[in-house]
């Protein structure tokens, strides 16, 4: 669903990029080209279709954005979690390791001095 939505996306943009560079700012472009005011498609209605076409390009886009952010896949929380946060919980508490006795090299040389004798 939510690639069909990218796509349509995709295609109202260039629509809209069309339909804008058509236009002119000031009243020519697409409508200039047209010399008789009561045509069908004359001067006036071009530049009226042009402006509607314009504006519902993009509220069409604005809903389309909207239903896009609702349809983004959910991905599982799992995999999103980071490798630090994996080595955080799985990280041993130093405390809760058991003590072993260890003996410095000195005791060590001691001991075995008295094993001997």
């Amino acid at each position: 669903m939510y690639n069909l939505i990218a796509v349509l996306i995709l295609i109202v943009c260039v629509l809209l990029i069309l339909i804008v560079l058509v236009q002119n700012s000031k009243g020519g472009g697409l409508a200039a080209n047209f010399s008789a005011a009561n045509t069908i498609m004359g001067a006036r209605r071009s530049a009226d279709f042009l402006e509607k076409a314009t504006w519902t390009l993009a509220s069409t886009l604005l809903v389309l954005s909207l239903l896009a952010s609702i349809a983004i896949p959910k991905v599982r929380e799992e995999s999103e979690r980071s490798l630090i946060e994996d080595q955080l919980e799985n990280a041993i508490d130093p405390e809760r390791l058991p003590a072993f006795p260890t003996a410095t090299p000195e005791q060590t040389e001691d001991n075995a001095e008295n094993n001997q004798e």
